[in-house]
């Protein structure tokens, strides 16, 4: 009976060390990435070219090609380097049933609130790309679907918590609303509002809102 190849041992507690190679690699994505959102938005996304973007970033046009393919795809590493920067999707998509309601719905406004607060630039180079590129529209369309079935996700995994004859489909049109990026413009950009306030508004509102007291 074959047992396969025995593999040594290691420490899953141990960081995993990336070679100087990764490390280079790594860096230029990040400097193509950087230099393509700049662009985007100061030339729009129609208008950017992967010639220039190459330029901007010190690399060949080739790279930038073998790297991500085309604009789209530069245009996806953007939203995705937010999102791992919030942390929203690993909240929304985690039941976590042995946490307090309370502490989810904390989590929840502190990660909405780096969204809006990160994404102003993403959504503005997003919402350029869609008007002129179907398929970018195609995108942004899929994300916000993505997040929407996130709250529901999210509302649902709380359900045991809301308040009597709260569900978790009106519970998460609620999510849904307060959490939208309007709201956040309109008390922190056009209101004058800290981020802080408005963490701390969210969170409580929230609360009110959805749990049982």
């Amino acid at each position: 009976m074959s047992i396969g190849i025995l593999q040594p041992m290691t420490d899953v507690n141990s960081p995993i060390k990336s070679t100087p190679r990764q490390r280079q690699a790594q860096a230029t994505r990040s400097m193509i990435v950087a230099s393509a959102q700049v662009l985007f938005l100061e030339q729009g996304y129609i208008c950017t070219t992967i010639e220039s973007i190459a330029e901007r970033a010190g690399v060949a046009t080739s790279t930038v090609y073998a790297i991500f393919g085309s604009k789209r795809g530069i245009l996806r590493a953007i939203r995705d380097s937010w999102h791992e920067r919030t942390h929203i999707r690993e909240l929304l998509n985690s039941s976590q049933k042995t946490a307090r309601p309370e502490d989810r719905l904390e989590q929840l406004a502190e990660a909405t609130r780096k969204q809006w607060e990160m994404g102003a630039e993403v959504t503005a180079i997003y919402t350029g790309a869609a008007a002129a590129d179907p398929r970018a529209a195609a995108e942004l369309s899929q994300a916000l679907v993505g997040r929407r079935e996130g709250l529901q996700n999210f509302a649902k995994s709380m359900e045991p918590h809301l308040h009597p004859g709260l569900d978790a489909t009106h519970a998460a049109s609620i999510l849904q609303a307060l959490c939208l990026p309007q709201v956040f413009d309109e008390l922190v950009r056009h209101s004058g509002w800290s981020v802080d306030e408005y963490q701390a508004w969210l969170s409580h509102t929230l609360k009110s809102q959805l749990l049982e007291t």
